[in-house]
């Protein structure tokens, strides 16, 4: 698990094609300190294990899936990556939980400067758009963000001067590809909850599992459960 906190800013050094996949030599002395074959790190918000160490840099193959659903078939020796890894059992969340499972991809579309910070409007896939909410978190390209404005094809975030010097978010321009994690409690709520937009998924859940539950409880002659309107004695209308 990650948080959002960009620890590095990294470059790519080599890109090596595969057959289905890519193998990616990244440059990054922070995040590969003490790393080893199978760790983990975030590249672009993108959770990648580490193949091979040494003088600062680290590789890791990225198969053909992840190439097309994200932005790292984008990259190319020279690009700059953001760098983070795994948070430590009882370290600080400084951001929010982040999985390095991209959602999908956003584009910048616009960026308006201001004395103190930047502000950066993103489009937003509509298969995205009910997981993001103004004031809520949103990972953009690995770095956790609080959403300012969420419209129903993009949203909006503020950017301070650290996130600007030390991410790639301040070098990005209008038409460059970013990769989106959205909130995964929003995903398990939805989960939980049911989709109202198609067939439910999973168990049942909320007032269809209670129903359920009551039904059961009528063919097996046990007694209604408390507070139920058959309990209360109450009209069910």
């Amino acid at each position: 698990m990650f948080t959002g906190i960009v620890e590095e800013l990294g470059v790519v050094t080599a890109v090596e094609p595969l057959a289905d996949a890519s193998r990616f030599r990244l440059r990054g002395p922070v995040v590969t300190d003490g790393a080893k074959h199978g760790d983990s790190i975030a590249v672009n918000g993108v959770c990648l294990t580490v193949v091979e160490t040494g003088d600062g840099e680290f590789t890791a193959d990225v198969m053909a899936e992840t190439l097309l659903r994200s932005s790292l078939g984008a990259l190319t020796t020279g690009s700059r990556v953001n760098l983070e890894r795994p948070m430590a059992l009882g370290g600080r969340l400084g951001g929010h939980i982040v999985q390095g499972h991209v959602d999908g991809t956003g584009t910048i579309v616009e960026r308006t400067p201001s004395e103190h910070w930047e502000i950066v409007k993103v489009s937003l896939p509509p298969e995205l758009t009910r997981y993001v909410v103004e004031k809520g978190s949103i990972t953009v390209d690995g770095v956790s963000l609080t959403v300012v404005e969420a419209a129903a094809d993009y949203f909006t975030i503020s950017l301070i001067p650290t996130t600007l010097a030390l991410t790639t978010l301040g070098h990005k321009q209008p038409g460059d590809p970013v990769n989106l994690e959205v909130d995964v409690i929003a995903k398990y709520v939805e989960r939980l909850l049911g989709d109202r937009s198609g067939p439910a998924q999973g168990p049942l859940s909320g007032q269809a599992a209670e129903q359920d539950l009551l039904l059961g409880d009528q063919a097996a002659g046990q007694n209604p459960l408390p507070g139920s309107d058959q309990a209360t004695g109450q009209d069910p209308r």
